[in-house]
């Protein structure tokens, strides 16, 4: 089992900052994936940003050139600079675990509330 911990949503203008930290515990897989994902209210949940172990980098085309995904292996922390937010920013944001190991491992963080307001 691979326990996740978020922090660092909160209410900003709309233009303003935010960074998001994820930490991981547990059963820990050298080789993995870390990101985050968002739902906004009546939507489907979204990729945001993911990182690999080797810190190869994907993001969504929405987020391109404002947020920033980073990662510390020594902490298994995830972290997601959020620049120049936007309304349609607003969403609860979901970290993400994965790795495989003879089969997939998905595991979630409990979400947090980032609200941009216009």
């Amino acid at each position: 089992q691979v326990q996740l911990v978020e922090s660092g949503g909160g209410l900003v203008q709309d233009g303003g900052s935010l960074r998001l930290s994820c930490a991981a515990s547990g059963s820990i897989f050298s080789i993995n994936r870390m990101g985050w994902y968002r739902q906004a209210p009546g939507k489907q949940r979204e990729l945001v940003a993911t990182i690999t172990s080797d810190y190869t980098t994907n993001y969504a085309d929405s987020v391109k050139g404002r947020f920033t995904i980073s990662r510390d292996n020594a902490k298994n922390t995830v972290y997601l600079q959020m620049n120049s937010l936007k309304p349609e920013d607003t969403a609860v944001y979901y970290c993400n675990y994965y790795y495989y190991y003879t089969r997939g491992y998905n595991y979630w963080g409990q979400g947090t509330q980032v609200t941009v307001s216009s």
